[in-house]
């Protein structure tokens, strides 16, 4: 038996990285999956191989910055499967430069995926979650969620308004048995910061200066999300940090 058998999973960003592990770990604990990303082709490649080897999944191409794909990729996900009890708001773009030279354009566009797209997602849940009886949203937003990271100002401060929503959300749908928590992982071994040509050292992992000293794995990430799905079931408003000790101290050098 699985964590999640007989339980719909929705997950944004599904197509790759942490997204990706989401819907394989899912989908391997029992859960229907439905997949929503830009990335079409990914995004197949994905469902096929989860019903290749025995899973359940589709994939529905997903604009979360737009309201009417989320009203579509929703009722796709329940004429498919029945219900929708799990969403994981997953999708993101990583946006740097200063505040100074940023464009509004280059904010908004951030704000409108990482942030907007989170609201939209909770929205278009509610209702059938509710008629399902409950459910649970994870919202994945990040340890820049928690602190400033220099030259990230959009992105941080989408990140921090996930952080708050998620307690928004816990609050208004308690009542309707819908638990929502977030996530915040630091540094991930994924395309969104890390490119092919980055070292690795010998056991194939990337280095950093963090008290685990690597960069996060997506299928630890994923673990997390099927903790929170699973068996966090008196969690709610709360955030779950994964990020090897990045944010537990800081080391302060004064002089030379």
């Amino acid at each position: 038996m699985g964590k999640l058998d007989g339980q719909v999973a929705l997950i944004s960003g599904g197509a790759r990285g942490q997204g990706e592990a989401q819907a394989r770990l899912f989908a391997r604990e029992g859960a229907a999956v439905a997949i929503g990303d830009v990335l079409e082709e990914d995004g197949n490649r994905v469902a096929e191989s989860i019903n290749d080897t025995g899973g359940q999944a589709t994939f529905r191409k997903l604009d979360v910055s737009d309201q009417s794909n989320w009203a579509e990729m929703v009722e796709h996900t329940t004429e498919q499967f029945g219900k929708l009890s799990i969403l994981v708001n997953n999708a993101g773009i990583l946006r740097g430069g200063l505040i100074e030279t940023t464009t509004v354009q280059e904010y908004l566009e951030t704000i409108k995926i990482n942030q907007v797209g989170v609201w939209l997602g909770i929205r278009a849940a509610i209702k059938p979650m509710r008629e399902a009886g409950g459910g649970c949203i994870i919202n994945t937003s990040s340890t820049a969620g928690l602190e400033g990271y220099f030259g990230a100002g959009a992105y941080v401060a989408s990140k921090f308004a996930v952080r708050g929503l998620t307690k928004v959300a816990a609050l208004e749908l308690g009542q309707y048995n819908i638990r929502v928590n977030s996530v915040h992982p630091g540094p991930i071994d994924t395309p969104m910061i890390v490119n092919p040509d980055t070292p690795r050292r010998s056991d194939g992992e990337i280095g950093t200066n963090t008290a685990i000293p690597r960069l996060g794995r997506a299928d630890e990430v994923a673990k997390m999300m099927l903790f929170i799905a699973a068996d966090a079931t008196y969690s709610t408003g709360s955030e779950f940090v994964i990020d090897g000790g990045l944010t537990a101290a800081r080391t302060l050098q004064i002089g030379d």
